[in-house]
């Protein structure tokens, strides 16, 4: 896919919980956007010490099937360029954007369910190709493992319902590494999910999404259990896939 430079216009704007946000983008110019599932946009925008143009890329989230909007995840990062300008967006603002980029997309691995492995906001990528993966018209059995913080951290509990309606075959754990009282889910690091629940890797393609230590735990974990294809992405604890 060849990248493009793309005009867009802020449809809308949501608070999904005290430091995330969802930002959906029209697209104005080109109207459409062809991409696979897991890919990126990337913003050039001005450093707010030297005023040198710096990049940062940030995951789609929405389905490669509404071409014509490109949905975003991200963090509020105090001090970060690339946050503080998509925070500063309202809507019927215009923006712009290049894209789509990125090697981290879902495959075809012919008799494989598939297994997600999140943190944080590095459920964007894998929640685009959860959507393609439900639009399908046998969707593959998958297992999503997704860890945050602590209560206030959670968002998108209904769309994981209704998500699981489309996937007759799908498992979902939340696991909270600092919950407060209350909490009667999973709680600990996602890594000991993987650990405890995933007893065989023979028939899977796993996909990993958030911190280095994660992935590198998550990785060392499955490839004692076995051989599997991991695919893997990188997210700092920030906005997107770059720092701030």
């Amino acid at each position: 896919m060849s990248i493009h430079t793309f005009t867009a216009q802020v449809e809308s704007i949501t608070e999904l919980t005290h430091d995330v946000r969802q930002l959906d983008l029209r697209l104005i110019e080109p109207a459409t956007i062809e991409f696979k599932p897991g890919q990126f946009i990337s913003f050039e925008l001005p450093h707010p010490e030297t005023g040198r143009p710096i990049t940062r890329a940030y995951s789609i989230a929405s389905s490669p099937s509404r071409p014509g909007c490109v949905t975003l995840l991200f963090n509020r990062v105090s001090g970060g360029p690339g946050s503080a300008m998509l925070y500063g967006l309202k809507e019927g603002d215009t923006t712009h954007f290049k894209g789509p980029a990125g090697h981290f997309t879902l495959h075809d691995d012919p008799g494989c369910e598939l297994l997600f492995v999140a943190t944080g906001t590095g459920i964007t990528p894998i929640w685009s190709m959860l959507l393609a993966n439900a639009e399908r018209p046998d969707p593959r059995p998958a297992t999503l493992f997704w860890g945050l913080r602590s209560q206030r951290d959670l968002y998108y509990q209904e769309n994981l319902i209704a998500l699981a309606r489309k996937i007759p075959k799908m498992t979902t754990v939340l696991t909270l590494s600092r919950p407060e009282p209350g909490w009667t889910g999973a709680s600990g690091w996602v890594q000991q999910l993987v650990e405890e629940r995933v007893t065989s890797v023979a028939q899977l393609a796993v996909y990993l999404c958030g911190s280095g230590g994660m992935i590198a735990d998550v990785t060392a974990t499955l490839q004692q259990k076995g051989l599997c294809p991991i695919y893997r992405e990188k997210y700092y604890d920030a906005a997107a896939k770059t720092n701030g």
